[in-house]
């Protein structure tokens, strides 16, 4: 069977930037570039009888935006509801990891 993934991800892959990095968009009179962290897969397979099947998928989680800054030089303006969403589970696990390390020097 043909990789008929290949040239989708051959495609992909050069648009890769332009999805993370989307267009620049006027808020206000002011430029903005929109920063987003994507990730997309896909597959397709045959089974021992022949039959064809694939699929796909993608997500995108906004991290912020730059903006113009002092002396024309881009600013980066992070997305506080994305640094909540990753920032509150990631220090519950390393409150964890800490006081199992902590745990562990005692005894």
């Amino acid at each position: 069977m043909a990789r008929t993934s290949d040239p989708l991800a051959a495609h992909l892959g050069r648009t890769g930037t332009r999805l993370a990095y989307g267009e620049p968009v006027s808020i206000g009179g002011v430029d903005t570039v929109p920063v987003a962290i994507v990730g997309y897969g896909f597959g397709s397979g045959e089974d021992t009888q022949g039959h064809r099947g694939g699929g796909g998928g993608s997500w995108a989680v906004p991290l912020g935006v730059y903006v113009p800054g002092a002396r024309g030089r881009p600013t980066f303006q992070p997305n506080p509801i994305t640094l909540l969403a990753v920032g509150i589970p990631f220090l519950w696990v390393a409150g964890h990891a800490i006081r199992e390390i902590v745990s562990a020097l005692k005894n």
